[in-house]
């Protein structure tokens, strides 16, 4: 081979005594259709003072570029805002690399991936913005045995200054969740359960304009929810199932027509109704909770009509029977079962007065009424949630404020309101390690909250546009995909997936 003393094509210098390149203020993309170089054994190379401001990927890979030979590079001094993730790929023998006093912000995730010879990198002089996608960077520096100068974070402001080399990976918090519509259901439907049974995980919804309960199971191979069986009543309001001893059965409350307690039958597979429930108190249902207290079974149905009675149904072995009649002529809109201090208590909402609390008395196997809860009436529902030990409840109203309210040891104190027009559900619930509470509306977009540990209060998350909703419930798949469910009164049922986001990815 000639040895030139220097070759130079389209500002690119080359010396072949030390040997390196030069280059030259030319171009302001750089691509490995850039310029040419016949030689193969360049060790250094210079980009200084350009006016280039972005790196294509594979620039450096071209043979006719550069080969994984080079040593040192240097890419100082210019405008340089973004580059390829790609750009060092094959650069195997590189040992010091210089991207300082540019224009870059960011780097790009696994850009120094495979550079095992690195022994020298030098990023001062850029404005990098520390947030999510410059976690990966921080996490590089713990582990890279290569000597990095100081850099510094120009943004956001709370990071202005900070020495990134001297960030912790916890600092980012880059893992965020979002509700997005995954599947429609073409009906209107009021309440949604969810059941295990024969160690698959189902769906029951309640249709009141076809009277029907629908059942629904995760089909694996078209990987979405489908219908496998119904229940035909009329004017079906609740479809609640209860497993006992390992046999699935399921309350069906109506408006008309008497409710009734149906029973699957393996054998034959389908559902048979064994029991009907005493029209003489259950006039109107409106809302069913089941619970079990020490070895026994019950459930207990709000009833909202002028002349019915709210009543716990205890099993038996046979069948339901009647246990204890609560708060007769108050036309209750809904019950909630939860846990104080390790005691059983019901919640009691009412359209006629405050929310009223029962405890369960252990001599009478009854409940006995303990208190109101004060400043909230005309609340349509409450539901609690626990975050910790701690017991809360959202209290939900259709004019006014819901709230979240917690228990202070001996009532629940006002925790936080929220502005509610429309509101029939306030609903609580937990997927994974994520707390929510969606908060429904008749006339605008549905509010999802998300608990913020630090403030210990509920912030706001995303909207949902659901047609007059009346329940959500989570549903978890093979532990592996969480769904939620959302009934509508007056479009159509909706089935959101819950994702989880990682912005550092």
């Amino acid at each position: 081979m000639v040895k030139e003393p220097f070759h130079e094509v389209a500002g690119l210098k080359c010396g072949l005594q030390i040997p390196k390149c030069m280059y030259s203020p030319h171009l302001s993309i750089l691509t490995s259709n850039s310029f040419k170089i016949r030689y193969s054994i360049i060790s250094i190379l210079f980009f200084w003072q350009t006016v280039f401001s972005y790196i294509n990927h594979y620039f450096l890979l071209s043979r006719q570029v550069l080969l994984p030979l080079s040593q040192y590079l240097f890419i100082e001094n210019n405008n340089i805002k973004s580059i390829s993730r790609n750009t060092f790929r094959g650069l195997k023998s590189l040992i010091h690399l210089s991207l300082a006093n540019n224009n870059l912000q960011s780097l790009p995730k696994d850009i120094f991936k495979g550079l095992d010879s690195l022994t020298n990198v030098d990023l001062r002089g850029n404005a990098f913005n520390c947030d999510c996608k410059l976690k990966w960077l921080v996490e590089w520096l713990g582990t890279t045995n290569a000597t990095v100068e100081d850099i510094y974070c120009e943004s956001p402001p709370e990071y202005k200054k900070r020495k990134i080399n001297s960030l912790s990976s916890k600092e980012f918090d880059c893992i965020i969740t979002e509700f997005e519509v995954y599947q429609s259901l073409p009906y209107q439907s009021l309440s949604v359960d969810t059941f295990s049974y024969m160690n698959d995980e189902h769906v029951v919804i309640a249709q009141p304009f076809t009277g029907k309960c629908i059942f629904l199971e995760w089909d694996h191979v078209e990987v979405m929810f489908r219908n496998y069986d119904n229940i035909t009543g009329t004017s079906t309001v609740v479809c609640k199932p209860i497993v006992i001893e390992s046999q699935l059965y399921v309350i069906v409350a109506q408006l008309f027509g008497g409710s009734h307690i149906y029973k699957r039958d393996i054998f034959a597979n389908k559902f048979i109704k064994i029991q009907d429930i005493e029209i003489l108190k259950i006039r109107k249902p409106n809302d069913i909770e089941t619970f079990r207290i020490a070895e026994d079974w019950y459930f207990v149905v709000a009833d909202s009509s002028k002349a019915g009675f709210t009543t716990v149904y205890k099993w038996n072995g046979n069948g339901f029977y009647s246990h204890q009649s609560l708060h007769a002529w108050y036309r209750d809109t809904d019950v909630e079962y939860l846990e104080i201090s390790g005691k059983p208590h019901l919640i009691l909402s009412s359209s006629s007065q405050r929310p009223v609390i029962y405890q369960w008395n252990k001599g009478t196997n009854e409940f006995v009424k303990r208190f109101d809860i004060q400043d909230m009436e005309d609340a349509y529902a409450v539901k609690h949630f626990k975050v910790k030990e701690d017991v809360y409840i959202c209290l939900t109203r259709f004019i006014g404020d819901s709230k979240v309210m917690k228990w202070g040891g001996s009532a629940f104190l006002d925790l936080q309101r929220m502005p509610s027009r429309g509101s029939m559900v306030f609903q609580p619930l937990q997927i994974n390690n994520y707390q929510y509470a969606i908060l429904g509306s008749d006339y605008s977009f549905t509010q999802v909250y998300y608990w913020d540990a630090e403030k210990a209060k509920f912030v706001k998350f995303q909207e949902l546009n659901v047609q007059a909703p009346r329940s959500f419930i989570h549903v978890s798949i093979d532990k592996q995909r969480d769904f939620l469910f959302a009934s509508s009164f007056k479009g159509t049922t909706l089935i959101y997936k819950h994702e989880i986001v990682d912005l550092s990815a």
